[in-house]
C-alpha cells in the first residue's frame, strides 16, 4: 500500500502542469516570450515578478499562462503574438544563441529584434545546411519534436565515391555505430559519377549526426548535406542565409500533424 501510494505522489508530480496552460513561472515568462527560462527565474529571485499584484520570489511556483496576471517591475507582459519562421541555413553557421567561440550563429542571419524570442526547432550541425524551423510557440515546438508526430526529414546529401543500391539497402535496414543502431527510412541515389554521388535520405528520428554516422560506418565520406524538407514544410528557392515566414497553410499542416 505505501509503495502504491509513493508511486500515486510521484505520478501526480510529473502530470501536474497542463500542456501549454499551467506552467512554473519562469517557463511562464519564457513562453510569453518576455525573456529566456534562466534571465526569467534571475528576475524572479530578484522579487521582480508579481502574480495577480503580489511579488514572489519562488520559482517552483505555478501559474496559468492564459488567466493569470504576470507583471516585471510593475509592467503587466502581454502575450505575444506567436511567430513561425523557416530559415536556409548556411554551412559553417552554430544552431545555438551565443557562441563562446565567436563563430556566426542562425541568430546573426534572422537579424530581427524578435528573433531572440524565438527558438529553433530541433538543430542542424555546424558542417549542414538547409531548412531550419524557428518559433516561440513553445507547444508546437515540443509535439513537432515528438517522434509520435511523424514528421519525415529528407536530406540531400553529397558523398565521396559511387554510391550503390547495396549501400542504400543497408541503410535502411541499419548500421550499428559506435554501439548504436541507426536507420533510415528511405534512401535513394539522384545522380552517381566516378568521384562523387548525390543520395536523398529520409530519416523519421532525429540521432545526433545520424547520416554522417551510418556513412562513415559504410566508408563514405560525407562532403555535403542539405536538408531540404520537415514533411510538407520545403525549403525550396529560399536563398541561403534568408528567412521567410511560414504560411498559413504550412502552419495549419505543422498544428494538424500535432493534433492541436
Amino acid at each position: 500500500m505505501k509503495q502504491h501510494r509513493r508511486s500515486a505522489k510521484r505520478q501526480g508530480a510529473e502530470t501536474q502542469p497542463s500542456a501549454g496552460k499551467r506552467v512554473t513561472l519562469a517557463r511562464a515568462l519564457s513562453k510569453l516570450g518576455y525573456c529566456s527560462r534562466t534571465q526569467a527565474e534571475r528576475l524572479i529571485v530578484e522579487g521582480r515578478v508579481s502574480v495577480g499584484g503580489r511579488k514572489t520570489t519562488d520559482l517552483s511556483h505555478w501559474v496559468e499562462v492564459e488567466n493569470d496576471r504576470i507583471a516585471v517591475d510593475g509592467v503587466a507582459i502581454p502575450a505575444q503574438a506567436k511567430i513561425y519562421l523557416m530559415l536556409n541555413k548556411p554551412r559553417g553557421v552554430v544552431t545555438t544563441r551565443d557562441d563562446p567561440e565567436g563563430r556566426p550563429t542562425v541568430y546573426d542571419c534572422l537579424g530581427a529584434t524578435d528573433a531572440r524570442f524565438l527558438s529553433p526547432v530541433g538543430r542542424l550541425d555546424k558542417a549542414s545546411e538547409g531548412l531550419l524551423l524557428f518559433t516561440n510557440d513553445t507547444v508546437l515546438a515540443q509535439r513537432l519534436l515528438d517522434p509520435e508526430a511523424h514528421l519525415g526529414k529528407v536530406y540531400h546529401v553529397q558523398v565521396r565515391g559511387q554510391f550503390d543500391e547495396v549501400s542504400a539497402k543497408a541503410m535502411t535496414e541499419g548500421v550499428f555505430e559506435v554501439g548504436e543502431f541507426l536507420k533510415a527510412a528511405r534512401v535513394r541515389t539522384l545522380r552517381s559519377g566516378d568521384r562523387n554521388s548525390w543520395i536523398e535520405v529520409e530519416l523519421q528520428e532525429g540521432r545526433n549526426r545520424q547520416i554522417r554516422r551510418m556513412l562513415d560506418a559504410l566508408g563514405f565520406e560525407c562532403l555535403r548535406l542539405l536538408r531540404v524538407s520537415i514533411g510538407e514544410i520545403v525549403l525550396g528557392d529560399l536563398p541561403k542565409g534568408a528567412s521567410r515566414p511560414l504560411t498559413d497553410a504550412e502552419i495549419r499542416y505543422l498544428r494538424r500533424r500535432t493534433g492541436q
